[in-house]
Parts: C-alpha cells; structure tokens; sequence
C-alpha cells in the first residue's frame, strides 16, 4: 500500500512537470488555443503543490530510504518546479500594469510600417492604444525613455542593426533614410510574437533614438516589452562606446 502511495506521488510530480513543459508547444503547435494553454498550466501548478506538500508528509511520515528516497526527492522537485514557475509569473503580472504596447516616447512613439499587415489578424491592433496605457507606462516604467547619443545617426542605424540581429529579432524592415528599423521578437516557450519598431533621428545636433515594442496577443505582457527595450537600449549603448 504504502509503495503503491510513493510511486503515484513520483509519477503525479513528473506529469506535473510534462504538463507545464508542455503547455507552450501545444499551443505553439495549435494543439490548444491560449486560454487552454492557460489551463494546463494552471492544473500543472495545482496537481505540483498538493504532490510537494503529499509528498514531503509521506517522507516525515515513513522515512523512505535509497532508491526510493531519491526518486521521490525527484518527483517532489519536479513537482515544486511545476507550481513555482506559474506562480512566480502570476506575481509577476499582478505587479505590473496590464498593458502591452511600450514605447520610450508616448507622446509619439513610432509607427509599425512594414508590420502593419502582418498584424492584420492579431487580437492587438496595431494602433497605440492612447493615454490610458502611456500614463500606466509612466507610473510602471519611468526609466523608460528615448535614448540620446552624439553618434552620427548613420553609426547608430548600424548599430541597431546589429544588436536586433543579436538578440535574435526576425528583422522585417530596415530604412536608413527614414531611420526605421522594424523585426519580430518571438518567445521561446510559447512562441508569443512582439513586434518592435526603432526610430533614429537627428534633433539639436543628437541623435535620438525611440522603441517601441508591441505584444500581438495578450491583455498584458508580464512587463516582456519593457525589458526587451531595457536590453536594447542597454547593448546598444554598450556597442557605440567600443
């Protein structure tokens, strides 16, 4: 009886840690749309909590020992993993503003060109949203904010150019003249796509440069496009001092 108790608990801990892993390939895959994407992620963290919680009574309790202690320390971090990663995104939504269209310049941030059709059936349009969403930007990301260098502004076109492509951005469109780049950033786990558009220009002898970057599915980002700016900016600055 009492191996029988050990050996549902290792198996429910790794099926608790194949669900959440496979949540974002099933809906990558249109398996699943989001919202059930959701949901298996959402059983994953349940079914992780009550096996780590099982689990470590059932290791007071009967002091398991070997083989037997170690595949059950297995399943019960397997388990913990599976309830910790949902949970520490949902911590992380809850402490950010449901918003997911960040720009550095919300007074007028750039405009998606050559992205503009591929957006065409993405539940986000491609319009900024307005004051609501730049006021609860301000509040969230007030480091957020147009980058200025005195590097002539075809250095810092070629510049950006590179850092998108480091940072593995799908490039879409690059125009020097008007000082746009614009690419795809796609997601790892659940392959979400975020479009991003870079404007470079030259103002009172500086070169400015603006981001905005864009969520096509998805009331709130998690604060992704925030950081993805942040990242940006940062290399980029890094790559005109060398």
């Amino acid at each position: 009886m009492h191996t029988k108790i050990s050996s549902l608990l290792i198996i429910a801990g790794f099926v608790a840690i194949l669900m959440l892993a496979g949540s974002g390939p099933l809906y990558r895959l249109h398996i699943v749309d989001l919202g059930q994407a959701f949901t298996v992620m959402r059983w994953a963290a349940y079914l992780g909590a009550a096996v780590v919680v099982l689990s470590v009574v059932y290791m007071i309790w009967k002091r398991p020992r070997g083989l037997l202690l170690g595949l059950m320390m297995l399943g019960t971090i397997a388990a913990l993993i599976s309830f910790y990663l949902p949970y520490s995104q949902l911590q992380t939504a809850r402490s950010v503003p449901p918003i997911h269209d960040i720009t550095t310049n919300t007074s007028n941030p750039p405009e998606f060109v050559a992205i503009a059709p591929l957006r065409a059936d993405a539940p986000n349009p491609v319009a900024y949203p307005g004051e609501e969403t730049a006021e609860q930007q301000r509040q969230a990301y007030p480091d957020i904010e147009t980058y200025t260098t005195s590097a002539e502004p075809a250095t810092v076109f070629d510049a950006a150019l590179v850092v998108a492509s480091d940072m593995g951005w799908q490039l879409v469109a690059s125009d020097s003249e008007a000082g746009r780049i614009e690419a795809t950033a796609t997601t790892t786990w659940f392959g979400f796509k975020d479009d991003v558009v870079i404007r470079i220009q030259q103002e009172n002898g500086q070169t400015q440069v603006d981001v905005r970057s864009k969520s096509r599915v998805g009331r709130s980002d998690v604060g992704a496009n925030a950081e993805r700016i942040r990242t940006f900016i940062s290399k980029l600055d890094q790559r005109l001092k060398l």
